[in-house]
């Protein structure tokens, strides 16, 4: 098994930050020569030059831009690592990692993750929205804090999670305003072979939806499919069809995409879990993002 020396890596770090040898060896304190063999040592590793000549300088390849990336990534880390168990305050932003499955509704995502920019202290969020698979295999080597979804991790997944409820909501039928206004008529019948958008079959949504619908007999003409939440509601509002939206945030998608809202159900819902490898949460944004979306977005 192949080990990374992060003495090398951080060189090689200090050359890149410092754009040159001599102000990193000056910054560390340490000669070029030394810090030369260090830099060909992570090049001898990684099997990839990291530097190329520049005139009387030196710029990174395409490789040692991606090296770099990672290493800037490391390196902060390490002192965060070090600030926490010293407990004492880093100055830096509080990192959070956010895994968003693809299918969660962007307005109810904004929703439950806006409170973390409310803690008092800089943050600092990356996120990031694949399949539900995809992002708890990311949780799974600690690259992620939390994985929002709209249904419980499956058990089927060889990894520890815990599934942190935060709260359900009812599902408000939605369109263009034309279209709203013909289909308001008799809902929840007047759905009935009218065009709808929804989403993907293998979706939470997409069964209780469908669940709603046989209790109503219908059966709508549905013209696309959709993983992609915010394409679903854009295409919506060109009057493509009608459209499913989370009761607790209809009034933002009526206001943002120019919906009308076409009839409600509080039998069709919605869940959304916050799932955590971990389960006491001590991560001040986790906190806050579940305590929040408990006590306001959902109560």
């Amino acid at each position: 098994m192949e080990f990374l020396n992060y003495h090398h890596l951080r060189y090689f770090w200090a050359v890149a930050k410092e754009g040159g040898l001599g102000k990193a060896a000056e910054k560390l304190r340490i000669s070029q020569p030394a810090i030369s063999a260090q830099i060909r040592a992570l090049e001898e590793t990684l099997g990839e030059k990291l530097f190329r000549r520049s005139g009387r300088g030196l710029t990174l390849t395409e490789v040692g831009h991606q090296v770099f990336s990672y290493a800037d990534e490391i390196i902060s880390l390490g002192h965060e690592l070090l600030e926490s168990v010293k407990q004492r305050p880093s100055g830096r932003p509080l990192r959070i990692h956010i895994g968003v499955t693809d299918i969660l509704p962007k307005l109810v995502t904004c929703e439950i993750i806006k409170p973390i920019f409310t803690l008092g202290q800089p943050v600092h969020l990356i996120c990031r929205e694949t399949k539900t698979a995809e992002l708890l295999a990311l949780m799974a080597t600690y690259r992620l804090d939390i994985v929002l979804a709209d249904e419980p991790a499956p058990a089927s997944i060889h990894v520890k999670t815990f599934n942190h409820l935060l709260g359900e909501c009812g599902i408000s039928f939605c369109a263009e305003p034309k279209l709203a206004a013909k289909l308001k008529r008799r809902f929840p019948q007047s759905l009935n072979l009218a065009p709808a958008l929804l989403p993907t079959a293998d979706t939470a949504i997409r069964r209780s939806l469908e669940k709603w619908f046989q209790t109503f007999d219908i059966r709508p003409s549905v013209v696309a499919e959709i993983d992609d939440s915010a394409l679903m509601k854009a295409m919506a509002a060109e009057g493509l069809g009608f459209v499913p939206v989370p009761s607790v945030v209809a009034k933002e998608a009526v206001s943002h995409y120019g919906f009308r809202i076409i009839g409600a159900s509080e039998d069709c819902r919605q869940q959304f879990y916050a799932i955590t490898q971990d389960r006491k949460l001590t991560n001040p944004a986790v906190v806050a993002i579940t305590s929040s979306a408990r006590k306001v977005l959902f109560a």
